[in-house]
């Protein structure tokens, strides 16, 4: 079950609750003022292990020489 966050228009209040998915669009009641809150845009964040490289394609080698960082496509650093 996720948790999704949710802040109160009417005091404020920022809160999260565990709900299930078939509820995330209902509002949640305030833990505070108990007034029905909406859910709030959540933050996230997402960092790549050091052995993942955004330009190399799906198992590491560069497909069609080169190095790793230009896989394999016109690179100012190996020349290929």
């Amino acid at each position: 079950m996720p948790i999704y966050e949710y802040i109160c228009s009417d005091c404020g209040t920022k809160f999260e609750e565990l709900r299930p998915i078939s509820k995330s669009t209902e509002p949640a009641d305030c833990p505070k003022c108990k007034h029905p809150a909406k859910r709030a845009v959540s933050k996230f964040v997402c960092r790549a292990s050091s052995e993942f490289s955004l330009t190399a394609p799906l198992g590491g080698s560069s497909g069609g020489g080169g190095c790793a960082g230009c896989a394999g496509g016109s690179c100012t650093t190996c020349h290929t």
